[in-house]
């Protein structure tokens, strides 16, 4: 996603993982040292990096904005 692209909290989203597609929803932006979706995140206010919660799991994981497209339906 382009910067002015970029997801926002609530924003349905695809990913790859593992070598499929994975969807879900975008629960927060990140814009600090943190620990989330498990790891240490290094994310700034220059680099954010989006928790997402998995529809199929109900998991959550951390990405970068270029990792995450919209999904289609939710393009309105």
């Amino acid at each position: 996603m382009t910067r002015e692209k970029e997801p926002r909290p609530g924003d349905h989203v695809a990913w790859s993982s593992h070598g499929s597609e994975a969807v879900g929803k975008v629960t927060r932006k990140i814009t600090e040292r943190t620990r989330a979706g498990g790891r240490t995140v290094n994310a700034s206010p220059e680099h954010p990096q989006y928790e997402v919660r998995s529809e199929k799991s109900g998991g959550t994981a951390v990405h970068k904005p270029e990792a995450l497209r919209r999904k289609e339906d939710d393009a309105q």
